[in-house]
């Protein structure tokens, strides 16, 4: 048996020097595919082991086929933080290990998940009676929206911007739903000219688009949807976090009217992997898309059972960790920690139109800057290459009207501006040769 005191304080040692060194390691993984399955034996242990040996392998295995998402140089996809609290309430919950598949078998877990979600949404600005919980990730609370939609609608057919994220695709498809993709404008939303809804079940608007940050027309789009019967989903993800700072709620114009809506704690505001918050303003209906209580499962006291309002049954005790993470950092201290991460990204878009070799491809929105080097798309995707291969930083790219564009997502709580400034050194080395 293991020394659980000795070993959790290895374990707690191991995390806090990862953290510590994390900006010494490459950001992107330095290996190829199959090269730590070739090192990892093909059969289980017969015999137990010290877990001292799985935290030697974990230096000696696992860390050297890590992509690091915990870097200060990540910078690709939408960058993401697990804080200190976040990660030592982890712990706590795996530690209570709740399954909180009604409220009798995790009160706790049920009641402080409500709370805690309020909180949140107080903290946005959103409106008040709303019903909030967690799901996993927004794939799957997106999953959910759809699957009311059609079940309150009795229709078919989903409409997204061409910039939606895929998840909403994923779930049309997965669903047997027919999905259309609407044009964008200038600003690159969703067009509204010509867009019929009359036999649409859902429509999804984005706040916060995952390749350029873009806006959906909220508002209009609501209206639409209402007239016409369909229900209005909105993807804030990414940005919605954003709105916990009163000058970025330009972007919140119209979500009051939504019927549900999502956003990610474990993109923007500090909390690991995963937690994402699914809200709606018409709780009863969604209840009907999902209520389903086996005999096994029938109490008097069923009235909390978060699992009546998603896919899942069994819940895990995410709460927590975003409970933990709210109370250590603050409404300011969650504000001072965006308001710099937009600073930076405004400061990196500077120095890109500021260079003639160097053109902005997109308007710089919340903390994504979408750009590109003057030259071909190939000088481009090595340029990108080139650096992440450096394992100095960490880039995505996509493509916008055929050209292919670089993006740089700034979100990680280390993240400082030396770290920006390191990134355009890199870029400008990469580009030069």
């Amino acid at each position: 048996m293991s020394d659980f005191r000795a070993d959790g304080a290895a374990a707690l040692e191991w995390a806090a020097q990862y953290l510590e060194r994390v900006d010494e390691l490459p950001v992107l993984a330095q290996v190829k595919p199959g090269e730590l399955s070739a090192k990892l034996p093909l059969s289980p242990p017969e015999q137990g082991e010290p877990f001292a040996s799985v935290l030697r392998d974990l230096d000696e295995l696992i860390v050297p086929a890590l992509t690091n998402w915990q870097h200060p140089r990540f910078f690709a996809y939408f960058a993401v933080t697990a804080s200190e609290p976040g990660i030592l309430a982890e712990l706590i919950a795996a530690t209570l290990n709740q399954v909180a598949i009604l409220w009798r078998a995790s009160p706790a877990s049920t009641e402080l998940e409500i709370r805690t979600v309020d909180w949140v949404r107080q903290l946005l600005g959103l409106p008040e009676g709303w019903h909030g919980h967690i799901e996993d990730t927004a794939s799957t609370s997106t999953l959910a929206a759809l699957i009311a939609a059609r079940h309150i609608t009795g229709r078919n057919v989903v409409v997204c911007s061409e910039h939606a994220h895929s998840s909403v695709e994923k779930a049309a498809r997965m669903l047997g739903m027919e999905l259309r993709k609407i044009e964008t404008d200038d600003g690159l939303g969703m067009r509204m000219d010509g867009l019929e809804l009359g036999d649409v079940a859902a429509v999804v608007a984005t706040v916060g688009t995952t390749s350029f940050a873009s806006v959906d027309p909220v508002r209009e789009l609501a209206a639409r949807a209402h007239e016409a019967g369909a229900w209005l989903h909105v993807d804030a993800a990414y940005a919605g976090s954003s709105w916990i700072c009163e000058e970025e709620r330009w972007s919140q114009d119209g979500v009051e009217l939504a019927d549900s809506l999502v956003i990610n704690p474990h993109k923007w505001l500090m909390t690991p992997m995963d937690c994402s918050l699914l809200w709606t303003s018409r709780p009863d209906e969604l209840r009907t898309a999902f209520s389903l209580t086996p005999e096994y499962l029938r109490t008097e006291d069923d009235a909390y059972a978060l699992s009546d309002y998603g896919p899942a049954l069994g819940r895990r005790f995410r709460s927590l960790k975003l409970w933990a993470v709210l109370r250590c950092y603050g409404r300011e201290g969650l504000q001072q920690m965006l308001r710099e991460h937009v600073r930076l990204a405004n400061l990196f878009t500077e120095w890109v139109e500021a260079d003639p070799d160097w053109e902005l491809c997109a308007p710089q929105r919340f903390s994504l800057v979408v750009f590109r080097r003057n030259g071909s798309d190939e000088e481009n995707e090595g340029i990108v290459d080139r650096a992440n291969r450096s394992g100095e930083m960490f880039l995505s790219h996509t493509k916008l009207h055929g050209r292919y564009v670089l993006r740089l997502a700034i979100g990680n709580a280390r993240t400082t501006e030396a770290d920006v400034r390191r990134a355009w050194d890199v870029l400008n080395r990469e580009a030069r040769a």
